[in-house]
């Protein structure tokens, strides 16, 4: 397993979850939600800024497959927006399969006791931190960084 902080982050129409796991790939936590800028680079400003203070590793982005693996809207938007941070940040970009990564954080926040209302602005920074930790734990028990990487400024699609 690499030593390095990680950050997970789930792509939303609206908002961007941000997680961080500890420097050893142990423990996902939540970050911040950042709001979606689709018409600038102000997520992508915000995102490169929480990369720099936390000296991170790589970046991994939670890719939305359909259940039987087809593309989406939503996955082509998030292959869209890997790009973007993959051409803007220093450090690699990954995109891991995400599928029912959402689901996931609402059947957690409900189990610790939290209402489903009221939790849309911490829903994506949940989804985010079950993205990161199963990156996480792919990783340590493969030995191999998780998902593909991203090539800044190509296609995502057939990449390893």
């Amino acid at each position: 397993m690499r030593t390095g902080i990680r950050l997970g982050i789930d792509v939303g129409t609206a908002r961007v979850g941000v997680a961080s796991s500890d420097l050893h790939g142990i423990l996902a936590t939540p970050v911040e939600t950042v709001p979606r800028d689709h018409d600038g680079s102000d997520d992508v400003a915000r995102i490169a800024a929480i990369v720099a203070e936390r000296a991170a590793l790589e970046v991994v982005v939670g890719e939305p497959m359909a259940l039987s693996g087809r593309r989406t809207a939503s996955t082509e938007d998030a292959i869209g927006f890997a790009s973007r941070l993959a051409a803007a940040l220093p450090v690699p970009v990954r995109l891991v399969d995400e599928r029912m990564s959402t689901v996931s954080a609402h059947q957690a926040l409900r189990s610790a006791g939290r209402k489903q209302k009221g939790t849309r602005p911490i829903i994506d920074q949940a989804a985010a931190v079950v993205i990161l930790q199963h990156a996480l734990d792919s990783e340590r028990g493969s030995g191999r960084p998780p998902g593909r990487a991203v090539d800044p400024g190509a296609d995502t699609e057939g990449a390893e």
